[in-house]
């Protein structure tokens, strides 16, 4: 059993920064995802707390890949189901170190840390698992929150004609170890830009796009070939 589980930890972990190493001959030119916005951007700084009053901040992440979606925990309609499949993507993604996931509120003046506790808990209850060990529930400033979103390319703010009073985005962002938006290609060749946390199959593209970005951090750069 324990060599078994040694073996699935190379095919995950090592295998697949050797075969973009032997594929590319060592040479920093493979295909990589896209990095999304302006050369040289990265998200700005922020400040949240998460569902235990401890504060996440942009600097607390730093060397780390992480996963980003808005939600809030009254919503009627497509947060659960976002829930649910940030689930699938911890559990999926559990034997890689170095990767968070972060659920921001749009409704931080009812979502307090004891409120987001309580969704975390009817989740449980509902038989969808969450690891909170890399995955934080994130309240704070309003404003701030709805400028995050922005900075991740992505929209939240109040709606009273949307459902439960708010408006956001259903997609999953997807964070590198710089602070940068990455994504891979559609099939005609442009950039995806964010990932549906609602649909079962953008998820698992998401689940691929992360273990290449995985793959570029292990790869050799040219100049340490010599």
């Amino acid at each position: 059993m324990k060599l078994d589980k040694i073996i699935l930890l190379f095919l995950l972990l090592v295998l697949p920064g050797l075969m973009y190493f032997y594929v590319t001959r060592g040479y920093n030119n493979f295909i990589k995802l896209e990095i999304i916005g302006e050369e040289g951007y990265s998200i700005d700084e922020f400040s949240f707390i998460n569902q235990n009053n401890d504060t996440i901040t942009k600097d607390s992440l730093t060397g780390s890949i992480y996963v980003a979606n808005f939600f809030f925990t009254s919503c009627p309609s497509i947060c659960p189901i976002m829930t649910k499949n940030m689930s699938y993507l911890q559990e999926k993604l559990s034997v890689y170190p170095d990767i968070r996931f972060l659920s921001h509120t749009v409704d931080p003046d009812n979502d307090t840390p004891e409120k987001l506790n309580s969704y975390i808990n009817l989740m449980q209850q509902k038989n969808i698992s969450i690891d909170l060990s890399n995955w934080d529930f994130l309240t704070g400033d309003k404003d701030k929150l709805y400028q995050t979103a922005a900075n991740y390319f992505v929209n939240a703010s109040a709606d009273s004609l949307a459902p439960g009073g708010f408006l956001h985005s259903e997609y999953f962002i997807l964070i590198d170890k710089q602070g940068r938006v990455r994504s891979g290609i559609d099939k005609n060749g442009n950039a995806v830009g964010a990932y549906d946390g609602t649909n079962e199959a953008q998820i698992k593209d998401l689940i691929n796009d992360i273990k290449v970005l995985m793959a570029e951090y292990k790869k050799p750069k040219k100049d340490d070939k010599d």
